[in-house]
């Protein structure tokens, strides 16, 4: 009962929702970099939305299943493929023992989402099964923390018969950007940075460099400038927007170290870190500020929408 890796790609990691609650001790969350795709490939399969599936950058994953199931890809844009024939993304697919599964490389976009139903079904680590390369956690080997390779299982549990359901293209998200806007909440120490460089950084235009991981992405553009260019180390959160003495702005992503000591603009909305993780080295972005009580009302009305979005109901 499991899934047989052909050929994985150029980073294919097995992630769920993320490692929460351990940071005292040094772990960061993980998960996956873009959250509402990830839902989606789990949502399509009537699967927990906290499932283990598998992040693809950039594409290139080919499985061959050992067992009968359904499966979905959601995010970037690329050719899926069972036994040769082309099928539909963001949407759930019937595969018999034998199949073999194929992820072109993305042409819009960088990260896919592929799901199993009922999820991989592998033995969480400190709570998650999301895997961290930096910390060598997660994945396959509870402690291992590496990502996918070829000739790995991936466990799941065979499933003969489950509804089909499909997302009309007009609700998928948008990508293949060259400019994005990131909403920006101030932080505590925003107002070490001084007017000038604040209006610096929400005025000018970052590009996203290739130097650029699951860590943090960094970004080229304007230099800005903090009274104090270093700090106590503490918490970083996610999409914090630190400021190393060079200027050049890094958004932090899932993957971020727990704790530092740069000076921080704020950090963009949580949604927003997942635009960003979908961009392509050359893309450019701004940053916007925006209060809590718009940020409350940004994500009230998002979850809202995820909510009432109407699934199609397919026949196998």
């Amino acid at each position: 009962m499991s899934f047989k890796v052909l050929q994985p790609g150029l980073l294919s990691l097995l992630q769920d929702l993320g490692r929460f609650g351990q940071h005292a001790i040094g772990l960061t969350t993980g998960g996956p970099l873009d959250n509402e795709a990830f839902l989606w490939a789990n949502r399509l399969l009537h699967n927990t939305p906290n499932a283990c599936a598998i992040e693809v950058s950039f594409g290139g994953l080919q499985l061959l299943a050992q067992t009968h199931s359904y499966i979905c890809v959601t995010g970037a844009s690329l050719d899926l493929t069972i036994n040769g024939v082309t099928k539909a993304l963001w949407t759930s697919h019937k595969v018999l023992a034998g199949d073999e599964i194929k992820l072109g490389y993305s042409s819009q976009g960088c990260r896919s989402y592929l799901a199993i139903a009922g999820g991989v079904t592998i033995k969480p680590s400190f709570g998650s099964s999301a895997t961290v390369m930096r910390e060598k956690i997660g994945g396959l080997d509870s402690m291992g923390g590496e990502k996918l390779a070829t000739n790995d299982v991936l466990p799941c549990n065979t499933v003969v018969k489950l509804p089909r359901q499909s997302l009309a293209q007009n609700h998928w998200p948008l990508y293949g950007q060259d400019a994005a806007t990131l909403r920006l909440l101030p932080g505590y120490q925003y107002n070490q940075f001084d007017s000038g460089t604040q209006a610096r950084f929400f005025h000018g235009c970052y590009k996203v460099t290739d130097r650029s991981d699951r860590m943090g992405m960094r970004l080229e553009g304007p230099a800005v400038a903090c009274s104090s260019e270093q700090m106590l180390s503490e918490g970083i959160c996610l999409g914090a927007v630190q400021v190393p003495a060079d200027g050049q702005p890094i958004v932090l992503l899932k993957d971020r170290q727990t704790i530092g000591g740069y000076p921080k603009m704020g950090a963009i909305m949580a949604r927003d870190t997942a635009t960003l993780a979908q961009l392509r080295p050359g893309a450019m972005v701004r940053f916007e500020a925006v209060d809590l009580y718009q940020a409350h009302t940004i994500n009230t009305l998002a979850q809202h929408k995820y909510d009432a979005t109407p699934m199609l109901h397919l026949k196998d």
